[in-house]
């Protein structure tokens, strides 16, 4: 189960070689946000060189290419696919339009490097216009390399006219909570997971596990990391308890013993169906 993802700068060599060693199970290799437009085209040469010399490495590796509207997408493939990448991150994807663009492109590059068809997974930022957020509230999304669905704030802001995502008592404006809820929804009817966005005050340890805590009752099963000292905290977070994982094997126990019948009971409790499915969740089956 991938808890964690770590974004780290595609341009920044130092960056890129502590990555190495972070305990995310997930590296989000930048292309986009974290790379000024002067550097993108040595940046795609750098994280391709990264992928190819750390490919044993037992993360998970994402590379985030630049949205369709700049027009650096392709280019950005045709570099990082070299080094088969095991998923890219679609920013600003404004619906199922641009997920099947991309699977079209994924499929071509697989085919030049050798790459087994539909390896390559695709995770889809899909909250950061206000169009983008729309389109996911009003229509189902669907893809076969389609793993994540994950949100964020930033650019929705500049969007929407925002001066800030979050109120005087810390907690996200409607705005924002609309697109986290969003996003989660989305997810939950693509069937892929939802992941919850980065928390950029890392030096706030204590907002950050909230924000965690948060998250995982809301019915996300991961977390970005903007900073490496965000890690641990999601892993601890996103990880199931003792106790639930108890829960968890005495539900699915229970619903065998009665047959797999569509409801059963448990220490005097009704349980149906989606408790059924949330312990299969917890359990990773």
């Amino acid at each position: 189960m991938i808890r964690s993802y770590l974004f780290v700068p595609g341009d920044d060599h130092r960056k890129l070689d502590r990555s190495t060693q972070s305990p995310a199970d997930a590296l989000i290799y930048d292309l986009e946000d974290a790379v000024g437009p002067d550097k993108k085209e040595a940046a795609r040469g750098i994280v391709r060189d990264h992928l190819k010399a750390h490919g044993a490495a037992a993360h998970f590796k994402v590379v985030r290419v630049n949205s369709f509207a700049t027009g650096l997408t392709a280019g950005d493939l045709a570099v990082v696919m070299q080094a088969a990448p095991d998923a890219i991150l679609l920013p600003k994807c404004e619906g199922q339009g641009e997920l099947d663009r991309l699977g079209t492109m994924l499929e071509v590059m697989e085919a030049r490097e050798g790459i087994a068809a539909g390896g390559t997974k695709i995770l889809a930022l899909v909250t950061e216009t206000a169009s983008a957020v729309l389109a996911a509230s009003s229509a189902r999304v669907s893809h076969l390399r389609l793993m994540a669905l994950t949100w964020g704030g930033e650019d929705l802001s500049a969007d929407v006219g925002a001066t800030a995502k979050y109120g005087p008592d810390g907690s996200l404006d409607d705005t924002f909570r609309y697109a986290r809820a969003v996003c989660l929804l989305a997810a939950s009817a693509a069937g892929v997971t939802p992941l919850d966005t980065v928390y950029p005050d890392f030096r706030d340890a204590q907002g950050f596990e909230a924000e965690c805590v948060t998250a995982k009752r809301m019915g996300f099963l991961a977390k970005a990391a903007i900073h490496p000292s965000q890690v641990d905290i999601i892993n601890r977070v996103f990880s199931p308890s003792d106790a639930e994982l108890d829960w968890a094997r005495k539900v699915v126990a229970a619903f065998a013993a009665s047959g797999n019948s569509g409801v059963t009971q448990m220490n005097g409790k009704m349980l149906d169906k989606p408790h059924l499915r949330l312990a299969q969740r917890l359990l990773g089956s």
